[in-house]
């Protein structure tokens, strides 16, 4: 059913120049959020707010482009946000991450974060809090979150409007993955950042931290993947993109790429998984059908191929590794008492062996290393709990495994 003009989500694209100043980024990204009622109503309810800024990358490796940083938040950006923020709501303000390389003083922003007090959280540390999914979980019933972050009031996401080798796009719904635990006693990235999970992980933690505004930096952006010195390709765009729930911010942002929001594996961008907005949107979560969003743009979307996903393996391996992935969930489903000497223990498995175990999940070699003489056979990995307290929904890779067959035999 269409929803009203009332009830639509609303999000809003304007135009910027790439060479603007803090100023006009913070008159544009302005008049982008002053229609965002939903979202300032609550943002001025709430006592604390968390930003989480798409900036974590070590600072040698940043990559420019027309003086803009091609892979992170600009500088500008950022500012304008901060500004918003600190003007139309009484909350105290954090940057919260949960960084694979640094610390708050390493950060891309860290001196805005001191030019406008902002405390950061370094949600790596703990205690952690295993979090219900609001409304029931799509991968797992629950995951583990840094407490402050819990806490928290509202959340702000913030990211660069990119291109992604493994799901395809990266926008403001993949931007909040960063808050995820590093390691145990969380659960380690590799666990989540992983073949077949991850779209279903991505709508969970999507429900979990809802944001109440979610902003593209689109002064310029990335083609091909997101990250690597002399691998992706620089874009400019001349935008900035703005609204009140983050699966429609992004359906707004995939479509001003050129992409189809509602397009799924293996049509790209989405070569080696599905398209976690899709996925979002099936399972109740915002919406990818822009008849269903309030949307007014300023900008046109980019000619088609300007943005695109590096294909990073032949499509016969990846749809392998997809269907031997469920194969193996599965199988463990089935057999689960088998693996009880591994209780308490992360394990890898493939063609029904325990290929690799560690208790605290650290895998220091690539899975192509480790998938030995089956390169073409993926790697189920897995934290053994005879009690399942983390609820993992194994009829996701029952449905996967019909939608592989389908989608094949096609």
């Amino acid at each position: 059913m269409t929803r009203s003009i009332e009830q639509a989500y609303r999000v809003r694209a304007v135009h910027c120049d790439y060479r603007a100043s803090d100023e006009e980024v913070y008159a544009a990204l302005k008049r982008a959020t002053a229609p965002l009622i939903r979202s300032w109503d609550r943002l001025k309810r709430a006592g604390t707010i968390a930003v989480k800024f798409n900036q974590d990358w070590p600072l040698d490796k940043v990559v420019m482009f027309e003086g803009q940083r091609q892979q992170l938040v600009s500088d500008s950006v950022a500012r304008a946000v901060l500004r918003l923020l600190r003007e139309n709501t009484s909350a105290k303000l954090y940057c919260a991450d949960a960084s694979a390389h640094q610390d708050q003083e390493g950060t891309t922003i860290a001196h805005i974060l001191r030019e406008f007090e902002v405390e950061y959280i370094d949600a790596r540390v703990g205690p952690f809090v295993w979090t219900a999914v609001p409304g029931g979980g799509r991968m797992f019933d629950r995951y583990p979150i840094a407490e402050r972050l819990t806490a928290m009031d509202a959340i702000v996401s913030v990211q660069k409007m990119k291109n992604h080798a493994f799901m395809g796009i990266t926008l403001c719904l993949k931007n909040l993955f960063g808050l995820m635990p590093v390691a145990h006693p969380g659960r380690p990235r590799a666990y989540y950042h992983h073949v077949v999970r991850m779209p279903y992980m991505l709508a969970d933690i999507g429900r979990i931290f809802n944001p109440a505004l979610s902003v593209i930096d689109a002064l310029v952006g990335q083609a091909e993947q997101e990250w690597g010195d002399g691998v992706g390709t620089g874009r400019i765009v001349n935008g900035l993109v703005a609204g009140d729930h983050v699966v429609a911010t992004d359906a707004c942002g995939a479509y001003l790429m050129g992409h189809d929001p509602k397009g799924d594996w293996p049509t790209p961008p989405f070569r080696r998984d599905r398209n976690a907005l899709l996925v979002a949107a099936q399972t109740g979560f915002g919406s990818v059908d822009l008849d269903e969003i309030d949307f007014v743009s300023e900008l046109k979307p980019q000619p088609e191929g300007t943005f695109y996903c590096r294909a990073t393996d032949p499509s016969e391996t990846v749809t392998s590794w997809r269907r031997t992935m469920c194969e193996q969930a599965i199988l463990y489903r089935d057999k689960r008492k088998d693996f009880d000497p591994y209780t308490g223990e992360y394990i890898l498995l493939q063609h029904g062996q325990v290929r690799w175990h560690d208790k605290n999940g650290n895998i220091r070699e690539s899975r192509r290393v480790l998938a030995g003489q089956w390169p073409g056979y993926a790697l189920w990995l897995k934290y053994v709990d005879p009690e399942e307290r983390e609820g993992e929904h194994f009829e996701v890779y029952e449905r996967t495994l019909k939608q592989i067959e389908a989608t094949t035999r096609q």
